[in-house]
């Protein structure tokens, strides 16, 4: 009966290993030779060894400023969207009126497809006739150019991936809100704790462990968002490749350049910063976060 019971299991998960075998290790593992050779996918690889890596790291102009601009959209967006999905978060846990339409509105953003999206807010940001820019001069305030000017260019990126994710994190938060027990409040209020003292010494502190998933979450996504920028600026990142971000430049190595070789040692190296960040956060989340039942 049990020798029946997995050969049945097996035949169960044989399409599922034969897809990760054909379609995730398989090119995972062809993507590590290729990183070591001079590819262009019309001719045969030819070996050279730590060559595109030494190119990378010590002659690639774009490389660097990809790397800088991807790190500077990760530091603006991962708070923006934490606080902002947060906060609706603590206001829909509230006893307001509405709360499923509510919840229905914050969350559309994040189920609108991203293309979509940013041709929309290519017109809300147009620096001459995009109704952000005209509310902003009908108020006497300076209107930026939230789509040529390079020093605007990725806090626009950062404000307009916020709107369209903030949503996901929302229905996690609003999860964990309701999850935190009533009688810890119940006490607070009894001993004269404020907002501010409940909010940063209980719900903060029991909603640790969500916080950190959607930290990991969001830095990982930050760190490989492509389609935004490609559509929201152009294929090199608008002016001065301001908003050139990494995954951007190695998809334009790859199928602009077809240097396949170059771009996948591209992507070795994006995998191990993604490795390393997310090892630095689980080690530093033993000094932040809160597991209830867990002894410190």
């Amino acid at each position: 009966m049990a020798r029946n019971e997995s050969i049945a299991a097996l035949l169960f998960i044989t399409p599922w290993i034969i897809g990760f075998l054909v379609f995730t290790l398989g090119p995972a593992l062809a993507s590590v030779y290729f990183s070591l050779t001079n590819y262009n996918v019309l001719e045969p690889a030819q070996w050279t060894g730590f060559d595109n890596y030494v190119e990378i790291l010590t002659q690639d102009d774009l490389f660097r400023k990809s790397l800088i601009n991807t790190a500077y959209y990760t530091v603006i967006y991962v708070p923006l969207h934490i606080i902002s999905a947060l906060a609706v978060a603590m206001l829909l846990n509230t006893k307001v009126r509405g709360v499923p339409f509510w919840r229905t509105f914050f969350y559309l953003p994040s189920v609108t497809p991203v293309v979509a999206m940013a041709i929309l807010w290519r017109f809300i940001l147009n620096p001459q006739g995009g109704i952000l820019n005209q509310g902003l001069r009908s108020l006497g305030l300076p209107a930026p150019g939230w789509t040529t000017d390079p020093n605007w260019m990725m806090p626009a990126l950062g404000i307009m991936v916020t709107w369209g994710g903030a949503g996901n994190a929302m229905i996690i938060y609003l999860a964990g809100l309701k999850n935190i027990p009533i009688e810890l409040y119940e006490s607070a209020d009894i001993d004269g704790a404020g907002w501010w003292s409940r909010t940063f010494h209980i719900t903060l502190p029991m909603l640790s462990p969500v916080l950190f998933f959607t930290t990991v979450v969001g830095i990982v996504a930050a760190l490989q968002t492509f389609a935004q920028s490609r559509v929201l600026f152009d294929e090199e990142g608008g002016n001065a490749n301001a908003a050139l971000l990494y995954l951007m430049y190695l998809f334009n190595t790859a199928f602009s350049y077809f240097r396949m070789g170059y771009a996948s040692a591209l992507a070795w190296i994006l995998f191990v910063v993604i490795i390393a960040f997310t090892v630095f956060q689980f080690w530093l989340s033993k000094r932040w976060v809160y597991y209830e039942g867990e002894s410190k």
